[in-house]
């Protein structure tokens, strides 16, 4: 057997290659911490959201191109149906055209019947000509020569006729619209210048009325002014009056010793001295006001002996408030320290524990240590 150099299978390598490189990319992709989000891939949320876009510019398009045939499609139905109508309409009218050329009452077989005798009364027989012999022959040769031109001719008369005839009735019509216009026009102006007219009228009224009114109201408060002037100097005349009156009978005038003590209706606190009439107090007057007065001083001392001690007692039951709160305050510190020795010993206590449980963890349980090829085994592969 002799050695063969086989060619090297080149697609399992570029597959291999390929794998590989997508297992490198991966990686990067994964376990770096700039441009990873935990739980989402963010290149593919931003190719959905292009390709949403795309799909909704799509739809926009289509949704503009549905309108613009939409917009198309009616212009070419309204078309249509104007065309059908022109076509209805021009059919209509060589229908109508073609009545009057080749229908005609005149041409039919029973014209000579309807028309015939009117004309010429003399010209038929009123025998029918299979009872008559061949001498009774109503149209002989050469006489319907030049048919078409004589009906050709007669059309164009008769196209004639009516081309006047409409265009009378649409001068007539035309005058008529003028005349009507013109008699439109005329009513509104009379109608202007009679409301106008009534305007003025109502404007006048009213003014009149303004003016009658404002006039009414001028008097009326004429004569009020007048009548208060009246009353307001009736008033001053009787003030003055009553004051001549008062000055004359008043004790000031009088002089009477009587009246620095009258007592007055007005005063509900007894007799009230007139100041312009006194002539000074009396002795009994002058001991009753020192005897007050001496009430009054010692009055006063008593409260201010009853604000002394008051003073006193809410002094001695302030400073026994501030004793007890002292006292409480140092019950509360020596409380506090028994408290914290407490503490103290058990803190102490749970100390010695915890240390015994890690001694017990470090130096009897975990005496197996991991070394840095135990953590070297982790997260080598994006699987």
């Amino acid at each position: 057997m002799y050695k063969v150099d086989l060619p090297v299978d080149e697609s399992a390598l570029r597959a291999v290659e390929r794998r590989r490189a997508a297992e490198a990319e991966r990686k990067n992709r994964i376990f770096n911490s700039r441009s990873r989000v935990i739980g989402v891939d963010l290149r593919a949320l931003h190719k959905q959201r292009e390709e949403k876009q795309e799909r909704l510019e799509m739809d926009k398009q289509r949704d503009m191109a549905h309108d613009l045939l939409r917009l198309s499609l009616d212009e070419m139905a309204m078309q249509q149906k104007k065309g059908e109508e022109e076509l209805r309409r021009e059919l209509a009218q060589d229908l109508v055209q073609y009545r009057a050329i080749h229908q005609r009452a005149e041409d039919s077989r029973d014209a000579d019947v309807n028309y015939g005798r009117q004309a010429a009364p003399d010209a038929s027989i009123s025998v029918s000509g299979s009872a008559l012999g061949p001498a009774s022959m109503q149209v002989f040769l050469g006489e319907g020569m030049n048919e078409n031109e004589k009906k050709k001719a007669q059309m164009e008369i008769n196209n004639k006729k009516k081309t006047d005839r409409k265009k009378g009735e649409e001068k007539k019509r035309k005058r008529r619209e003028q005349k009507n216009r013109e008699l439109l026009t005329g009513r509104e102006l009379v109608d202007k210048d009679l409301r106008a007219v009534q305007l003025k009228a109502l404007e006048e009224k009213c003014k009149r009325a303004a003016h009658i009114a404002l006039s009414q109201y001028n008097q009326a408060q004429a004569e009020e002014r007048m009548e208060r002037e009246q009353q307001e100097r009736l008033r001053r005349e009787g003030e003055e009056l009553a004051e001549v009156r008062y000055m004359v009978t008043s004790d000031l005038l009088t002089e009477r010793p009587e009246a620095a003590k009258r007592k007055t209706e007005s005063s509900a606190e007894g007799p009230r001295v007139l100041t312009d009439r006194w002539k000074g107090m009396t002795p009994q007057q002058i001991s009753e006001i020192q005897r007050k007065r001496e009430e009054q001083c010692l009055e006063k001392e008593r409260l201010r002996e009853m604000e002394r001690q008051r003073d006193v007692a809410w002094d001695y039951h302030l400073t026994e408030q501030a004793r007890q709160q002292e006292r409480e305050k140092n019950r509360d510190k020596e409380l506090n320290r028994e408290r914290r020795i407490q503490l103290d010993k058990y803190n102490q206590q749970l100390a010695r524990e915890h240390q015994a449980h890690q001694h017990y963890l470090d130096k009897q349980l975990y005496t197996n240590r991991p070394t840095v090829h135990y953590f070297t085994q982790f997260n080598t592969s994006s699987r």
